[in-house]
Parts: C-alpha cells; sequence; structure tokens
C-alpha cells in the first residue's frame, strides 16, 4: 500500500473550503484513496462528510493512502495541495 504523511497546510485545517477541495481533488484523482490523522481510523477521501469528520487541525499530521494502481502519482498530487494548503489541485508534481 501506497502512502503519504503530511502536515495540513491550511491554517484553518479541513474545514469547510480547504475540506472541499480535498474531496473534489479526491474524487478526481482516479483511484480510490483514503485519509486519516496520523493515530486515527482511515477513512473515504472522497467523502466530504468523513473528511470534515476527522477534524484535522492547520500543522496536523495526515496520512493518505492507497493501495490501486496509479497510486503513487494521485498521493504525490493530494500530498501537495494538503501540505502546501493550494486552492487546487496541481497539473504536476
Amino acid at each position: 500500500m501506497a502512502e503519504r504523511r503530511v502536515n495540513v497546510g491550511w491554517a484553518e485545517g479541513l474545514h469547510a473550503r480547504p475540506a472541499s477541495i480535498f474531496v473534489r481533488a479526491a474524487t478526481a484523482a482516479g483511484v480510490p484513496v483514503t485519509i486519516a490523522k496520523a493515530d486515527g481510523n482511515p477513512v473515504n477521501a472522497a467523502s466530504m462528510l468523513a473528511v470534515l469528520g476527522l477534524g484535522a487541525q492547520g500543522g496536523e499530521e495526515i496520512v493518505l493512502a492507497s493501495d490501486a494502481e496509479g497510486a503513487e502519482v494521485a498521493l504525490d498530487r493530494l500530498a501537495k495541495l494538503v501540505s502546501e494548503g493550494l486552492e487546487e489541485l496541481p497539473e504536476t508534481v
């Protein structure tokens, strides 16, 4: 299973707008991805309610994971989005 550990780059954490940006990006990734707090249970990264339910704060470490083919590239892009607090999914890493 491929995984990326990153710190949330949005000051407000994964709430409201940042969570929406992340969920759209996870859905567009084309592979199933999970997200979890470093010490928590993974949830579906494409589910707005699940992502909001994490309560991930700015600066907090999260774990993105997937065992699908092509997961490495998708996780790299999502990790960049989260760690840099970007407004949209980067075209390339």
